[in-house]
């Protein structure tokens, strides 16, 4: 369901998925597959992730009928985790269901709404206490504008508070987004160098009032070949990180990652490796 000016969480999205998307500081291996048919079918995917010397993994089935979809996913924690979508369950909607056990509490219902020119999102905790979050964007032709907010009805007050703009063209995008009560405030633009949208460049500024403290960062995505992609990015706190991600197969992706402090050279620095095999 793409029309409209996109949901709020997609303002300012593109910049700070090639300064954050895919980059992973463990050891992360996944195995998925999935039926041929695209509108019913079953999808099963296993991940395993080891970190600091702990393994922990989960397996995720996926049941897709039409405009409907149920994940199921257990972890090695024993905890099941279950998402319930359906499309069109009203005219122009979107309707998620989620919940976890044994946290019977953790239930959250979510309905999103899309028109041509705005999109509305209101989402509720399914709890004796429930907080509401309600998002709204307008927009078109590539300008978004939007806010959100969050609400406590047992203590009365707003959890939080956010808004943000964006401009969106063929070849950048440039986003102002304020979040954290109005404390913190990030602007970002990209630019794409070619058609296929595979190299490119973004700069990111934030500055929180409160402690007045301002991190500027830029980032590249660079296309070596059809099949391989190299990222960078560096901050003024002199945090460096690099990626590479190959295409061993279609759909089957190695990423390897890193990051180190270029103010602190004696600490050790973080690497990561990610395979993703899928039929």
């Amino acid at each position: 369901m793409s029309k409209g000016p996109g949901l709020f969480s997609d303002i300012g999205k593109l910049a700070k998925d090639l300064l954050t998307k895919d980059y992973c500081y463990d050891q992360k291996f996944t195995v998925a597959t999935y039926s041929r048919d695209i509108d019913c079918g079953v999808g099963l995917t296993s991940t395993a992730v080891k970190k600091e010397g702990l393994t922990a993994g989960d397996i995720t089935v996926q049941y897709k009928y039409k405009n409907s979809m149920v994940d199921v996913k257990v972890d090695t924690e024993s905890n099941i985790s279950t998402t319930l979508t359906f499309m069109e369950l009203l005219p122009s909607t979107k309707t998620i269901a989620t919940f976890k056990l044994p946290d019977y509490n953790s239930g959250k219902l979510e309905v999103q709404y899309f028109h041509h020119h705005a999109t509305l999102t209101a989402a509720a905790a399914l709890n004796q206490s429930p907080v509401l979050d309600l998002s709204g964007t307008i927009g078109a032709h590539g300008l978004a504008l939007g806010a959100e907010a969050g609400f406590d009805t047992t203590a009365g007050c707003f959890t939080k508070y956010n808004a943000g703009i964006s401009v969106t063209k063929p070849e950048s995008s440039a986003s102002v987004f304020l979040s954290d009560r109005g404390d913190v405030i990030r602007a970002s633009y990209l630019h794409n160098l070619d058609y296929p949208k595979r190299t490119a460049t973004v700069a990111e500024i934030t500055r929180r009032f409160s402690t007045n403290e301002n991190t500027f960062t830029v980032g590249t995505s660079y296309a070596v070949d059809p099949l391989t992609m190299v990222k960078t990015k560096l901050n003024n706190h002199g945090k460096l990180g690099a990626l590479m991600q190959h295409e061993l197969k279609p759909k089957s992706i190695i990423t390897i990652s890193g990051e180190f402090d270029t103010k602190a050279l004696d600490k050790h620095p973080k690497v990561g490796l990610s395979l993703a095999l899928k039929p």
